[in-house]
């Protein structure tokens, strides 16, 4: 499938929690259909990306890095490259290599839109960011990346200082989604 195909029929699907993101959602569809090369970095005004919430197998403990340009505790994401068919295997690909850790199951989604200033290109763009969660297999070991300063697990209740409220906000909601799948066991 063409990823650029693959982001508007999961905007379409996507249904916006909140007033704000069903806004985010129409702008994102509105900058996909103005722009043919939305979903790459060489996109200008902004340019859609993946970002995943990697939670603990039994949803308590969410997987944030040490952001190297941000210096803000964040989940993992990025760009969409070559080779890259759906925005979920963006989310997938991206998750897998920052945290290091294999065997990740990506949730139904997209959970959350975020749009944020960045500065691809000077003196910045946005990041039209559509946002997934995964669940790391029981004993999961996270191993640190050449774009993280750090890698940890907090309690999805206890996202540490500094970060934003969009991470605490996606990382509640892959804890919800994860949740609401039958069977949930914990431990």
């Amino acid at each position: 499938m063409d990823l650029h195909r693959d982001a508007v029929e999961a905007l379409i699907g996507f249904t916006a929690p909140t007033p704000e993101e069903e806004s985010l959602r129409e702008e994102f569809l509105a900058h996909l259909r103005a722009h043919d090369s939305a979903m790459w970095r060489e996109c200008v005004p902004g340019h859609l990306t993946a970002t995943t919430a990697v939670i603990s197998h039994d949803g308590e403990r969410v997987l944030l890095t040490l952001h190297t340009k941000a210096h803000m505790w964040l989940p993992m994401g990025g760009h969409c490259e070559n080779g890259d068919t759906t925005l979920a295997g963006v989310a997938l690909r991206e998750a897998t290599e920052e945290s290091g850790i294999a065997g990740l199951r990506l949730l139904p989604g997209p959970l959350a839109l975020d749009k944020h200033k960045v500065w691809c290109h000077p003196p910045h763009s946005f990041h039209l960011d559509v946002e997934f969660g995964a669940v790391a297999p029981p004993g999961a070991e996270a191993v640190i990346s050449d774009e993280s300063l750090d890698l940890r697990w907090f309690p999805v209740d206890a996202v540490p200082d500094p970060s934003d409220e969009a991470t605490r906000r996606l990382a509640r909601r892959a804890r919800e989604v994860l949740r609401s799948q039958a069977p949930f066991t914990r431990g």
